[in-house]
């Protein structure tokens, strides 16, 4: 076991030196990673799920047929998800727009007022520990490129990211993390639906369902941030299952009241 451990960490420091070679360091920097639409994957994944099995939680605490399950869970699936990645295309395009009018600001003000803006990049760097001739040269060097300048303006003083993420693919990674994810929950009432009775215990098996979803969503997620996989799933598991624990509850109430 201790052995097998200094192994991995041998090689994770072996690993990580062929990353830093000058010609390791040019490939990746000359491959720039795109935006990142995890956030979008995870919020669709946790939503589709909790509400999906408030939706289940409800029905069986009203005690309502199995059928009757499908179809609320189903029309919940496709009408939620279907809202949620129109929400976050809108969301999405509308920072799009925000980015272009800073921009299109920022080129302003670099162009009606250079020494104003030319005394915010020496702030900002001065800010980040550059001073004397050092700042002069780096200063001089932002500013003398327009693009340059604006690029710097936009990240340094307006805290815009390198890449605005396409809303499209935002969108659709929600949605199909909604659908897939969403599914669990109601997926043994759809069972019971198609044989009648294979599941004794069909909302026993979508709250089992339900925890193996949040928990591969963690697992997955641990894998892209480079997080131990047993911290990502359990964290996951947690949050969407309080999320889930509440929706129960919220069922239960409103099963008693029918």
């Amino acid at each position: 076991m201790i052995s097998r451990s200094i192994d991995r960490k041998a090689s994770r420091r072996y690993r990580h030196r062929m990353e830093h070679t000058p010609d390791a360091v040019r490939e990746r920097l000359d491959q720039a990673p795109g935006p990142s639409y995890l956030r979008d994957f995870i919020y669709g994944a946790i939503d589709g799920a909790v509400t999906t099995f408030a939706i289940v939680a409800g029905s069986a605490g009203a005690s309502l047929d199995d059928k009757v399950v499908v179809i609320l869970g189903m029309a919940n699936l496709f009408a939620d998800g279907f809202s949620m990645g129109v929400s976050n295309f809108l969301g999405s395009r509308a920072q799009i727009d925000e980015r272009r009018q800073a921009r299109e600001r920022e080129q302003r003000h670099i162009a009606g007022y250079p020494e104003g803006e030319c005394e915010e990049v020496r702030q900002i760097l001065a800010a980040k520990g550059f001073e004397g001739d050092d700042l002069d040269r780096a200063a001089a060097v932002i500013t003398s490129d327009r693009d340059r300048w604006v690029d710097f303006m936009m990240t340094e003083e307006l805290g815009f990211g390198p890449d605005a993420t396409d809303p499209f693919r935002a969108a659709l990674a929600t949605f199909a993390a909604f659908l897939i994810v969403g599914t669990l929950p109601v997926l043994a009432f759809l069972l019971n639906v198609a044989s009648p009775d294979l599941i004794a215990h069909p909302y026993l098996v979508s709250t089992i369902l339900t925890g193996l979803g949040f928990l591969a969503v963690g697992i997955a997620k641990s894998k892209i941030v480079e997080q131990a996989w047993w911290r990502g799933g359990l964290e996951t598991l947690a949050l969407g299952g309080s999320a889930a624990g509440v929706a129960y509850l919220v069922g239960l109430a409103l099963g008693g009241i029918a």
